[in-house]
């Protein structure tokens, strides 16, 4: 299963997950500019469990570079695909939970995530010689609190059948389950050269985690941030699912913006799944559209057993973009 992307639409820009990305990117191009001494960086910088618990191993390295290598372990990458199925995950999932926690909370509970990570990997091979690099168990963490705050939610995901892409969305609690039970299942088997344990153990800790980051006070700098980092817009394409009660010939919706798009205007485009069928239709939210306004779609409602069609009627929902969890959900189309 490749996750594409999830329909939660967070309020605020990552910039701290966008700056984890960056960071992740910028030290892979230091890896690739080490040459021949590339083992002798990853051996320092990445997590040696012997370099911690076998003392002629941990004679070799300073102090520094002993406390160093729980953090730096986490960004480096054993090759392009390995940084980029990471960090990839990273893009789904981390910008709603840094929405969630807000950026300087989001930061501690993503690096200690990583850290816990290669603790619970060095409880599981405490004596072995080989370097774990890589942020998956930091990205686990990320997981699991995603799957926390956002089960609901839905990832577009494409499940190849041979040679034929099936793109499905699956909700995330399915789909997080399903990983996290791989995760078991590999970790079981022992084999690999993975780090399965340290993906359970960053899992397991970004659930217990989450409460506690919840709790833990906002620094000063929280409210200026989110304010700096607010999204003027929404997503330009939101799937509506309307209802239609009864005998009623209509159909019923709500459609999500924001303050800056109901002053200014806005073109959207939704996707409206109903029965069997997919509809992608351009709506025009007019300029000082207010809260429980309704757009008309002529003829996209029901059709009746006589023939005649019934409308759509969209709701505005105006987003208090300083308080309000988005719901709204997105999906991206591939062409």
């Amino acid at each position: 299963m490749i996750p594409l992307r999830d329909t939660a639409q967070s309020i605020n820009y990552p910039i701290v997950n966008t700056a984890i990305i960056g960071l992740n990117v910028l030290v892979y191009l230091v890896q690739l500019s080490q040459g021949s001494g590339l083992d002798r960086f990853i051996y320092t910088y990445g997590l040696v469990p012997a370099r911690y618990t076998i003392p002629e191993v941990s004679s070799y390295f300073t102090i520094g570079q002993q406390l160093l290598a729980p953090v730096s372990f986490m960004f480096l990458h054993g090759g392009f695909f390995h940084l980029l199925g990471n960090m990839w995950s990273l893009y789904i999932f981390g910008d709603n939970v840094e929405d969630r926690l807000g950026p300087l909370r989001y930061l501690i509970f993503y690096l200690l995530s990583g850290i816990a990570s290669g603790l619970f990997h060095m409880l599981s091979d405490t004596h072995s010689m080989v370097p774990t690099i890589g942020a998956s168990g930091a990205v686990a963490g990320v997981m699991g609190a995603y799957f926390i705050t956002h089960p609901n939610s839905k990832i577009l995901t494409l499940i190849p059948i041979i040679f034929i892409p099936w793109f499905v969305e699956i909700p995330a609690f399915i789909f997080i389950g399903i990983w996290f039970a791989m995760q078991l299942l590999n970790a079981a088997g022992g084999g690999g050269g993975i780090a399965w344990w340290a993906h359970i153990g960053g899992f397991i800790f970004g659930i217990l985690f989450l409460k506690v980051a919840l709790r833990m006070p906002a620094t000063g700098l929280s409210n200026p941030l989110k304010r700096a980092t607010t999204k003027k817009r929404s997503h330009r394409l939101q799937v509506i699912r309307p209802t239609g009660p009864g005998d009623d010939p209509h159909l019923y919706g709500t459609l999500a913006i924001t303050r800056t798009e109901a002053f200014q205007g806005s073109h959207k485009l939704v996707n409206i799944p109903w029965a069997f069928h997919k509809r992608l239709i351009r709506v025009t939210v007019p300029a000082g559209i207010s809260t429980g306004n309704s757009l008309k779609l002529k003829g996209l409602g029901k059709q009746m057993p006589d023939g005649r069609k019934g409308d759509l009627y969209l709701k505005i929902r105006i987003r208090d973009q300083r308080t309000e969890p988005q719901r709204t959900e997105l999906q991206k189309i591939r062409r």
